[in-house]
């Protein structure tokens, strides 16, 4: 057996130095994992997931594997087709894929079409706007009246969603309540007839499923059995990140029997709802959880950085990665706009090149625009006023201008996955004025080449490898199979698909005017810097970066900086006994930091930082200016 697992791990790139990794890897009872960040654990997963593929002998009984989201999912099952016999779990009866699909898949769906419903949509965006049109309607102006005199009015209907309370589907707005009580008001009463009219249409928000489920399971229990028989074995990544509404949906379907096992980072979770004070009954990970505390992605220093920053669990990390170099680099109120030059020649001076190409170097903040404080600077827009975060690749009116722009970038970054997530929110952008629907997210669609969702992510890839030199005859060819696929992607039939041959039609390419230089690959110095990608500390999650910045940003209630809060907590504060807030920054701040392999850079006023920095050095971290050029010898 130790042999077959040795074998297997060294196929998947993994060592197995720690017992921890072995207790995990054989154990058969219900048990949680708190993995610490870079510790290997989504490679330990897919270990786990082949040596079950190997033993697994049922022909209806399968493994059911969970995560959050398509990226995460796609990342296990790359390591199980790496492995012999690990594609037999990518068939039934085996199912891994997302939270939102499974109880779409078993639940939702199925009780949707028992109502007599046909699902037209599951998205939020769609949703949104066939909730706006429906309430412009006569049958429904008593609610646009009360609506118009309420602040947050079109967000009420724009936002219901269903809640399943006492077994019953009940409509609430965003803030967990309806505007007006449908058994006593009109209002009322027209809020959830929309809500169900939408229903009857076949539109549904993501949320809604859930609440459907649920009440599917309360009508039928039996399901929740059946479902637990055909899934003995239940494996749950990112358990960290699981709500409480998904969370309460799985304890029905799995508390018949199934061994359930959930693998997570609990000091990661900055996308749940509960706080560090007030943990869930289920919450994640149970108090006997096993630990998982090597990172195999950073040395000692972010180690030690992170271990003070465990907010929701303690834990003491450990680094058995690359001794990562870890700084802060200081500014005043006149040279924050040179922060970030700063941190690129720093990267470019400090890191291989063939490191920063591989995983460019981010810039990350808290926030990303401006409140209304006057504190400065407040977020990311303050260091950088001309970023655009929500649409990094210049869109245009033809499709071939913006694949052209995302296919330069690309050229320039090396980051493929990133590349094809951004030219596709260009094409959804750009095709929108012509579609009746709106496309989902790249997120949103499965990988697997026998969908319309593995088979655009082909065709987007087509598209940035020939966005340079591609002739009108590979374009059309290339565009004709991604309309092939809109009606699958859009789950509703193209109603004008001759609308979108202007943004389709082909342009040729305006002659160049840039001269190549040649330059020596050898001197690095002469070498233009690989450039910096910028976008939000949570955008980031779950990446491995070869140089971060984490830049200084006003918190929530826009009152403290972030890196001075966790300057503070670094050097001796009891982080137990912060105020909420500076725990909830500090958590970011975790986050952020424990991505980079090689460089950590902390951006913080150099008022900010003064009391600290002494302490900082002894402990080996550096301290930098932006006036410092990190000019090679």
């Amino acid at each position: 057996m130790k042999d077959k697992v040795e074998n297997l791990a060294q196929i998947l790139g993994l060592d197995l130095p720690h017992a921890e990794q072995w207790d995990f890897v054989q154990s058969e009872l219900s048990q949680d994992l708190q993995a610490a960040p870079g510790s290997g654990k989504t490679t330990l997963i897919g270990l786990k997931l082949a040596l079950l593929a190997g033993a697994w002998t049922s022909q209806t009984q399968g493994i059911c594997v969970l995560s959050h989201t398509n990226t995460a999912k796609d990342e296990i099952i790359n390591r199980l087709t790496a492995v012999p016999d690990g594609r037999r779990f990518l068939q039934y009866p085996h199912f891994i894929g997302t939270i939102q699909s499974f109880a779409n898949t078993f639940l939702a769906l199925p009780a949707i079409r028992a109502l007599g419903y046909e699902v037209q949509a599951v998205d939020d965006d769609i949703y949104e706007a066939a909730a706006l049109r429906l309430l412009e309607r006569r049958d429904f102006s008593t609610l646009r009246s009360f609506l118009n005199r309420r602040r947050d009015g079109l967000d009420s209907v724009a936002q219901a969603v269903f809640v399943c309370e006492a077994g019953k589907l009940k409509v609430v707005g965003p803030r967990g309540s309806a505007p007006a009580d449908p058994d006593t008001t009109a209002s009322g009463q027209q809020y959830d007839r929309l809500k169900r009219q939408l229903a009857k249409e076949g539109l549904f928000r993501y949320d809604d499923m859930y609440a459907i489920a649920e009440w599917y399971l309360t009508r039928n229990p039996a399901i929740a059995v059946a479902v637990s028989q055909r899934f003995p074995f239940v494996l749950l990544d990112e358990m960290q990140d699981t709500s409480d509404v998904q969370q309460h949906l799985l304890d029905l379907v799995f508390s018949s029997g199934a061994v359930v096992q959930r693998v997570g980072d609990v000091n990661q979770g900055i996308f749940t709802d509960g706080t560090p004070a007030s943990p869930r009954a289920s919450a994640f990970p149970a108090p006997s959880s096993a630990e998982l505390p090597v990172s195999q992605r950073f040395g000692t220093k972010i180690a030690d950085m992170a271990s003070a920053l465990t907010i929701r669990r303690r834990q003491r990390i450990s680094g058995a990665g690359p001794d990562t170099q870890v700084g802060l680099l200081l500014f005043d109120n006149h040279s924050v706009r040179e922060v970030v030059p700063t941190f690129e020649r720093m990267a470019h001076a400090l890191v291989p090149r063939e490191v920063l190409v591989r995983n460019p170097p981010r810039v990350l903040g808290a926030r990303l625009t401006k409140g209304t404080s006057a504190t400065y600077p407040q977020s990311l827009a303050c260091y950088l006023p001309d970023h655009a975060p929500s649409s990094r690749v210049p869109v245009q009116r033809e499709l071939i201008s913006t694949v052209r722009a995302a296919g330069a970038r690309w050229a320039a970054g090396g980051n493929d996955h990133e590349a094809v997530a951004e030219l596709w929110e260009g094409v959804r952008t750009t095709m929108r004025p012509s579609l009746t629907i709106s496309l989902p997210p790249l997120s949103r669609l499965e990988r697997s080449m026998t969908t319309a969702g593995g088979q655009l992510r082909l065709v987007l890839r087509d598209l940035l490898m020939d966005s340079c030199d591609a002739d009108k005859t590979t374009w059309n060819s290339t565009t004709a199979r991604l309309l092939e696929l809109l009606p699958d992607l859009a789950q509703v039939p193209l109603r004008e698909p001759a609308a979108l041959a202007e943004s389709l039609k082909f342009v040729p390419r305006p002659e160049s005017t840039v001269v190549d230089v040649a330059v020596n690959p050898n001197d690095q110095h002469l070498l233009p810097q690989v450039p910096s990608i910028a976008g939000s500390i949570q955008s980031a999650k779950g990446e491995t970066h070869a140089a971060t910045l984490l830049l200084e940003c006003l918190d929530r209630r826009g009152v403290k900086h972030d890196i001075q809060e966790a300057l503070k907590l670094l050097v001796g504060g009891d982080v137990q006994r912060a105020q909420i807030t500076v725990q909830r920054a500090a958590q970011l701040i975790f986050v952020g930091a424990t991505r980079p392999t090689h460089l950590l850079v902390l951006a913080t006023h150099r008022q900010h930082a003064a009391p600290y920095t002494q302490e900082l050095v002894t402990r080996g971290w550096s301290i930098y200016e932006t006036s410092d050029q990190f000019r090679e010898a």
